[in-house]
């Protein structure tokens, strides 16, 4: 079920906020959650419930190795604590390398050792990559002592809550569990109702309005287009780089508006990240669940910046390789990966030096760095990459509209082409506007988290959240999944 669906938005949604708050206005607070969790499960099984058993026993399993670790004693049963945490996280990671990175092993140890194993050709599970992060950090964190042993409901809730179940945020248990067991979070409060519908409607307008627009000449650029002139390639790739922000950050902005009906609040996941002057911020503000995970499970356990300037900088690489392949089972996402740990460890050099720039020029470099490594992480295959990078800087081909051919004929000794600008990705002078747009929009406007923060009930805010709305609404035409359901 899509947050962008009508089955959601005037079904399931409003169904399960008037019977969960019907349970509790009963003090039926077992009960309540119970329906949640169970709500929970039918949002995750509408995809396919064949996975439901899968998300139960991984549930039960963590639930089972969380407690263990929550034991005071230093041994249980004479197996040590870290024995019992490291049986854990290794359990976690062979589920999600299992059905994520059995046929990329498979693929590369063929090609490798020219054999012919057979592929296994598995389903992606939905929701595998985030389930299975989320849960290793519970386990983590009960290692550390920086959880409190709760029932299997309240554990199951954690895990299931559907707003942030398929694609995050990325929650602590520490952060979700304290607001499930307040009191003042069990009796409908009419502000967050508000604000809620309101980030809600911003992420429905972001994903279908404007990610679904751009995804057009996105997916005409990098799949459907034989080649691409210096334009076509410039506008495929600036496609993207505003669908994937609109579509996930849309998602995340349905995710806290849903969770905030509930009384619950999701960790910022976006602070305007394409407005970042440098790649270390770009990683402050984007995906910021994510960045955090990797920070406090992959990047600092290793040694963080702690053991000197090497083991730094290998320290960086390591942790963006793997954040790189957790975004999915091929050697583009790795590349990505690599391309930004190189980036990351050239910006230390570079602070280590004193070196500045210019605020403009900053940001200049630092977007275009993050556009261009979206190429690879939107390809599909090498070839597709070098596609649109060839358009991009090959300058083979730079087509002029040819209304400007009367005037501007002498380019032609140039090498320039007169005819449609962007006829291969079917974009038009459409595409040039909403590019233009997609820049005006993340540079010159509030992002929703700043909105939330001046969110007032009235009639000026009422007017906006029903025009965002509806509008979207009828814009609801096409079954469009969000792309962070791939990863």
């Amino acid at each position: 079920m899509l947050f962008n669906s009508y089955e959601f938005i005037f079904a399931f949604l409003p169904i399960v906020f008037f019977v969960y708050f019907y349970l509790l206005n009963k003090r039926l607070i077992v009960g309540a959650k119970g329906f949640l969790v169970f709500s929970s499960l039918f949002f995750y099984s509408w995809w396919n419930i064949v996975y439901l058993p899968l998300i139960l026993s991984s549930m039960l399993f963590n639930y089972v190795i969380g407690n263990s670790l929550n034991n005071s004693e230093e041994k249980i049963k004479s197996f040590p604590r870290k024995s019992i945490l490291i049986f854990g996280i290794v359990a976690n990671l062979s589920l999600l390398g299992y059905f994520k990175y059995a046929d990329f092993f498979i693929e590369n140890v063929n090609l490798a050792l020219d054999s012919s194993i057979s592929l296994l050709h598995l389903a992606l599970p939905l929701a595998i990559s985030f389930f299975s992060f989320q849960q290793i950090a519970y386990l983590v964190d009960s290692y550390r002592k920086e959880t409190k042993e709760y029932d299997f409901l309240n554990y199951a809730l954690f895990v299931t809550f559907f707003p942030q179940l398929i694609a995050g945020p990325i929650v602590h248990h520490k952060e979700m569990m304290p607001q499930f067991a307040s009191k003042w979070n069990l009796v409908k409060n009419y502000k967050n109702i508000a604000l809620g519908l309101f980030i809600f409607s911003i992420g429905l307008f972001k994903k279908v309005v404007i990610a679904d627009t751009f995804a057009v000449w996105a997916t005409n650029g990098f799949d459907t287009a034989l080649t691409l002139n210096f334009f076509e390639a410039w506008a495929t790739s600036l496609s993207y780089t505003f669908q994937l922000y609109f579509d996930f950050s849309g998602y995340t902005d349905m995710a806290i508006g849903a969770a905030l009906l509930f009384n619950i609040k999701l960790p910022i996941n976006f602070n305007s990240p394409y407005k970042a002057l440098d790649i270390q911020d770009f990683w402050r503000r984007w995906h910021i669940t994510l960045s955090r995970f990797l920070r406090d499970y992959i990047y600092i356990p290793l040694g963080g910046n702690r053991k000197g300037s090497f083991r730094t900088y290998s320290n960086l690489m390591i942790t963006f390789l793997l954040g790189g392949l957790w975004h999915g089972a091929g050697w583009t996402f790795v590349f990505w990966g690599f391309l930004h740990g190189i980036a990351l460890c050239t910006h230390r050099v570079w602070k280590y030096l004193g070196f500045t720039l210019p605020k403009v020029i900053a940001w200049i470099v630092t977007f275009n760095f993050v556009n261009i490594a979206w190429v690879f992480f939107r390809a599909k295959e090498w070839d597709d990459a070098i596609k649109v990078l060839k358009g991009m800087f090959g300058f083979s081909t730079i087509v002029i509209d040819s209304k400007f051919e009367k005037n501007l004929a002498f380019l032609e000794e140039y090498g320039i082409v007169f005819g449609r600008v962007t006829y291969d990705i079917t974009g038009g002078s459409e595409v040039l506007n909403w590019i233009i747009i997609g820049f005006l929009l993340i540079l010159c406007f509030k992002n929703s988290n700043e909105r939330k923060s001046i969110f007032k009930t009235d009639i000026k805010y009422l007017v906006f959240v029903v025009f965002l709305f509806v509008y979207s609404i009828f814009k609801i035409n096409t079954f469009s999944e969000f792309l962070y359901f791939n990863f």
